[in-house]
């Protein structure tokens, strides 16, 4: 009868290339069985929020709600099943409180009797998928939809072959059970916990975190387009979802924080080297941060001199350096080349390439043996 029944199933696509990467492409199908009216919904994954997700994609697409809805055994409705006890997905059962429709499984074996959306499926290969260029999840979703109401709403219907689909499908939506105010959400909601970096890991992908969230548990929302974290009930990072695989995707926010802690502890550590080789240049550090000069760049700087010319000499005209105002490693550089000599640097082939295709030959121990053995001939 019109607004009765539909059936549900999923169909597998094989591979596709996402992001570097290959993914398994599902469909999500859906078909009102007095009508024959279908709604397709592709995905990366059979999990239950794509299961759900393609439902109330389906009711919004169809105006309306049947009020039995059929499945075989499938792992996202059936849990277990003992003779004629059943027990349900509970995330499904929740569906179907929300939309107000009866699950009904199959019998075992016996998937024939959802024969409808089995012949939606070839249907679907045939006519819609074949030799079709995968552009990305969201854009062959669109094309589906476009496909649905212009070609197979447009086919003749099996029941009266001078009607079409979409003649059926304006008499059953009248039979259809109202959609609710609010769609079902689908997102993923799941407990997570970072590790000793600030990143969380989901579905084989790395998303920042802020900082000071390492080893927390948080929540994960993820719809199919954004990942959102959660701690409590404050949102602290969002987003764009990956569906490749290995990719890290950051917020240079969450993140400067420890890159600041990490550039104090590799200023702090250049600086300690500078005051064990010359105490004094503690009063020059002083004065450059007081004039505005950046502690990295110029311990950096510092070491430079320092390994150029020595302790003596840097600690001469840093101190000449702060006397003129000047507390810069600039102002240190100049002074020391006008009053210092550079100290003899032993040669690299960095700074000697012409001694790159030297070769020496090593000499063989045995002319040793020789010159002791002269020695004991001449006693």
């Amino acid at each position: 009868m019109p607004g009765e029944e539909a059936q549900v199933d999923w169909a597998s696509f094989g591979e596709v290339d996402v992001e570097g990467t290959k993914r398994r492409l599902s469909c999500f199908l859906m078909v009102l069985s007095y009508s024959r009216a279908l709604v397709l919904e592709f995905a990366f994954d059979q999990k239950m929020e794509s299961f759900l997700r393609g439902h109330v994609q389906a009711f919004e697409a169809f105006g309306g709600v049947p009020r039995v809805l059929l499945y075989d055994n499938l792992r996202s409705a059936v849990l277990d099943r003992v003779g004629n006890g059943i027990r349900f997905h509970p995330r499904l059962l929740e569906l179907a409180a929300h939309y107000h429709f009866a699950p009904r499984p199959c019998a075992v074996a016996a998937a024939y009797q959802k024969g409808r959306v089995e012949r939606a499926v070839r249907y679907v290969r045939d006519a819609f998928y074949a030799a079709r260029p995968f552009r990305g999840l969201g854009a062959l979703n669109e094309e589906a939809r476009a496909w649905q109401e212009e070609v197979a709403q447009a086919r003749a219907w099996p029941q009266d072959p001078r009607r079409t689909v979409a003649d059926a499908l304006a008499e059953e939506r009248a039979r259809l059970l109202p959609l609710p105010a609010h769609p079902f959400s689908c997102d993923l909601v799941a407990p997570i916990r970072s590790g000793k970096t600030p990143y969380v890991r989901f579905d084989c992908n790395d998303y920042s975190i802020p900082a000071g969230l390492t080893g927390h548990w948080l929540t994960l929302v993820a719809s199919l387009e954004t990942v959102r974290i959660l701690d409590g009930q404050a949102e602290v990072a969002v987003h764009r979802r990956s569906f490749g695989r290995n990719r890290v995707t950051e917020d240079t926010a969450h993140l400067a924080p420890l890159l600041a802690e990490r550039g104090k502890a590799e200023a702090s550590s250049r600086a300690g080297r500078l005051l064990r080789a010359a105490p004094s240049l503690g009063a020059f550090l002083a004065a450059a941060v007081d004039a505005g000069e950046r502690l990295r760049p110029t311990t950096r700087a510092l070491e430079r001199l320092l390994d150029k010319y020595g302790a003596d000499a840097l600690r001469a005209a840093a101190e000449q350096a702060v006397a003129r105002g000047t507390p810069r490693a600039a102002s240190v550089a100049f002074l020391l080349s006008r009053t210092a000599r550079p100290r003899p640097q032993p040669v690299t082939l960095t700074s000697r390439p012409d001694l790159a295709g030297l070769v020496v030959t090593p000499a063989s121990p045995a002319i040793y043996d020789e010159l002791t053995r002269k020695e004991d001939d001449d006693v």
